[in-house]
């Protein structure tokens, strides 16, 4: 059960020559780089690669020197294009003349874009982007130089990685025993999707694709075709937004993103709770590039960092947008002096730690000072999460002016605020069974407003033993649900979070997510509770988790409380500026000396307000605990 419970394994953890397996989760997901060799009939792809970072190359340096960030993304981009696949920077490069051979290419917004909304993107919206911004002299000579040797590479009808691909489904084929095995592919560029796909499909093989153009209707077909009879599914990154695919187990990363977290939220879409089977990923490179040798000595090295500051933390602090910029300069910087590497990658990795650092001691940021009597707490909070939501939301609000009755199996609600809901429920089945029925959750605010001043459950507390259906008897542990809030003068926002420890001690934020999804929708049977004595404990370890796991929560809470404020000055600042110019135009001088020293005065009050509110008190109390299987009763 931990095995399959361990968080996915970071990418950079797989060491080529140790099989791929981690330490940190030695059975359920081994990741290996898959170094693809160059052969003789490869001569025109290798050269095209060499002449594309060369103009990569060059075409940096040029940016750099002009001080346009933007040429320098479009650089980037070219060379992960032409490392996906031939087709995709061929098709890049006749755009890219196109826009070239107009009279005077228009500046577009992404000339102006924030490094941050770039980072956001993922590579074909980036090309699409990139493509149109203004080049520099000579480039349109060296694009015709390119885009010819790409024609005629791809007219050759050979792909290196492409026929790497074909050879190791057939092996995984024999290893597995399965010759209908199903293996994800995914790349970030859409003309390497349509390459594979033709590729595959001329070779006998059932192939569905997804991405970011395809609509809802599109990709349900797409992922209900590939859990069915499809053998090969090739998805962007795009297109495998909020995808679950337990059913496959085999994921060839045909391309790489730089930032190596790209890879493992890909791996993602199928490690997954219930998964039965070992996760296969197969990360492609090309032999004897700078990527190759890049990738091999950042993972080493990352993997340091890894053991140094535990997997999840430093997972966090390179899934940030901030993080993205420092791995395109090292794969730049690998490229202009392919022989400081390992420097360039000691300097990213020192970058990275320090981040680490300075986030682990915002450890301390969530306040313990809150403290409650156990009495205090009402004994029907120890009700599974949906039911305690229905309970108090429909007795709690009588008390604070509003009203609900039920109504057959869904509540007419008339809530604080004097607004009403017809049919209200408080349980997913429901709302998936009635699309007429409104759902209410923790997260709407009108239930906050009810909810906000109850009592909270508190260390000493006796706590429900249940059992959930769809849930394996192995999961043993503490369920709990917790409220961080960040309080404000006017300002104050709140948050919940969901946390599991199980009975050996350790936390799994995957099995909480799906102990709340099951708790919404099925069928739950109280079947004992934990004494008080005991209960002190579960309630130490759950808050001890809550803390360390709410800290980047609360973190993009105060991120989120400093926006806000800022935004309150500067419409603040907007509307003085617009009074005061307003006044200007009154006739009488001590008429506008006066109605803008009045002005200055409320423009002050306001900012004294602004500045009082940036001090806030953060906090975190349990709103539920459950205790989720009956200790030692589990088969092993």
């Amino acid at each position: 059960h931990d095995a399959v419970e361990m968080l996915p394994m970071i990418a950079w953890n797989a060491r080529p020559s140790s099989g791929g397996i981690s330490a940190h989760h030695p059975v359920e997901h081994a990741t290996r780089l898959h170094p693809v060799a160059w052969q003789d009939r490869h001569a025109s792809q290798q050269k095209l690669y060499e002449a594309v970072t060369d103009y990569v190359r060059h075409g940096y340096n040029q940016a750099m020197a002009a001080k346009q960030r933007h040429i320098g993304f479009l650089m980037i981009l070219m060379q992960r294009l032409v490392t996906s696949s031939t087709a995709a920077i061929r098709a890049t490069l006749e755009k890219r003349q196109a826009l070239l051979d107009q009279p005077q290419l228009q500046p577009s917004l992404f000339e102006t874009a924030d490094v941050d909304e770039w980072a956001e993107l993922d590579g074909q919206t980036q090309v699409e982007l990139a493509i149109q911004t203004k080049g520099w002299e000579m480039e349109k000579a060296e694009v015709e130089t390119l885009l010819d040797l790409a024609r005629t590479t791809e007219a050759q009808g050979t792909d290196a990685k492409a026929e790497a691909l074909l050879e190791l489904i057939y092996k995984l084929q024999q290893e597995e025993n399965d010759p209908e095995l199903k293996v994800l592919i995914f790349t970030e560029f859409v003309p390497t999707q349509a390459m594979l796909a033709d590729f595959l499909e001329s070779r006998g093989f059932s192939v569905a694709t997804l991405n970011g153009s395809m609509d809802l209707e599109a990709r349900t077909w797409a992922q209900q075709s590939f859990s069915r009879d499809i053998r090969i599914l090739i998805s962007t990154d795009a297109g495998g937004e909020g995808l679950n695919l337990q059913f496959c187990h085999v994921i060839v990363n045909f391309d790489m993103p730089w930032n190596p977290m790209r890879v493992e939220q890909r791996i993602g879409r199928v490690d997954r709770i219930g998964q039965p089977h070992v996760v296969r990923a197969i990360n492609f490179v090309l032999e004897d590039t700078v990527e190759h040798r890049v990738r091999e000595v950042l993972e080493t090295k990352l993997a340091v960092i890894a053991e140094e500051f535990g997997v999840d933390k430093a997972a966090d602090v390179m899934d940030s947008v901030e993080a993205e910029p420092l791995f395109d300069e090292l794969f730049v910087q690998g490229l202009q002096n392919p022989d400081a590497i390992e420097s360039e990658c000691d300097a990213v990795v020192s970058q990275l730690r320090s981040t680490i650092a300075e986030s682990r001691k915002s450890s301390e940021l969530l306040s313990d000072e809150h403290q409650l009597d156990a009495d205090d707490a009402r004994k029907w909070r120890d009700h599974p999460a949906q039911f305690w939501l229905e309970r108090a939301i429909t007795t709690g609000l009588p008390a604070r002016g509003g009203d609900a009755v039920k109504e057959a199996d869904v509540w007419r609600v008339r809530w604080v605020d004097g607004s009403e809901s017809t049919k209200v429920c408080f349980d997913a089945r429901t709302a998936e069974e009635r699309p007429d029925v409104e759902w209410v959750t923790l997260e709407d605010p009108r239930a906050r407003a009810v909810i906000s001043d109850l009592p909270r459950c508190v260390s000493g507390q006796p706590l429900p033993t249940v059992r959930i259906a769809g849930l394996p008897e192995s999961v043993r542990g503490v369920w709990s649900l917790w409220e961080i809030s960040l309080s404000a003068d006017d300002f104050s926002r709140r948050r919940f979070l969901s946390v599991f420890v199980n009975d050996e001690g350790r936390t799994f934020l995957p099995t909480a997510k799906r102990i709340w999804d099951l708790l919404l929708t099925e069928r739950v049977e109280t079947v004992g509770a934990v004494a008080a004595a005991d209960a002190n404990g579960c309630f130490d370890r759950s808050k001890n988790a809550a803390l360390t796991q709410g800290e980047r929560i609360f973190a993009d809470m105060v991120e989120e409380h400093r926006a806000r404020i800022q935004e309150e000055r500067e419409r603040a600042k907007y509307a003085y500026d617009a009074r005061h110019q307003a006044i200007g135009r009154v006739g009488l001088q001590t008429v506008r000396d006066y109605r803008r020293k009045r002005l200055r005065a409320d423009y002050d009050a306001r900012m004294a307000q602004l500045d009082a509110a940036e001090a806030y008190t953060p906090d975190l109390n349990a709103v539920l605990l459950l205790r989720v299987g009956e200790p030692g009763t589990a088969a092993s």
